[in-house]
């Protein structure tokens, strides 16, 4: 009897400490704002700073100058939200200058590395599916949706599919509408 409650005790031990770390990955990938960190989102601005530090008081690191732009939140504080963006760029922007459409940048690793480098987009969800478009990489597309495997997006009025593999701004597997 002392054996099997030895073996009980043990066992529970052990699922403890499998399981409290999930769970505090779980509460500690949500934000000040009770949403999940990290996630995608664009700057809602045509002229957004990027601020060393949470506040006006600091300095402005970069400043964007177009809409659109996909950023990645990976803090929150207060109504500061601290980004990055595709090149990995990292500081701070106020939450009212960010929108939660998604956005994506085509192959931004891809940029410099030849002129015949294209990403596909595609009629339909599949590497089979005839091309509609060829983009370069670094361009930014407007997503609407994506599967896990391929992004729905809309790139100058042409839209289609890319490969989630070849985007920057949605993560591997995610799947959204």
């Amino acid at each position: 009897m002392r054996h099997f409650v030895f073996r009980f005790i043990l066992s529970a031990v052990a699922a403890l400490t499998v399981l409290v770390p999930a769970i505090a990955h779980a509460q500690a990938a949500k934000g000040a704002s009770g949403l999940p960190l990290p996630r995608f989102v664009s700057l809602k601005s045509k002229s957004v700073n990027l601020r060393v530090g949470p506040s006006l008081d600091y300095a402005v690191a970069w400043r964007y100058l177009k809409t659109g732009i996909p950023v990645e939140i990976i803090q929150e504080y207060d109504n500061w939200r601290r980004v990055r963006d595709a090149d990995g760029t990292e500081g701070w922007v106020n939450q009212a200058l960010l929108s939660g459409d998604r956005t994506a940048v085509a192959a931004p690793w891809m940029r410099g590395k030849g002129e015949s480098i294209f990403v596909n987009m595609r009629r339909d969800p599949q590497s089979t599916g005839a091309i509609v478009a060829r983009i370069e990489p670094g361009v930014v597309v407007h997503v609407g949706e994506c599967n896990g495997d391929w992004c729905h997006a809309e790139a100058q009025g042409v839209d289609g599919w890319i490969s989630q593999g070849e985007i920057w701004g949605a993560y591997p597997g995610e799947a959204f509408k």
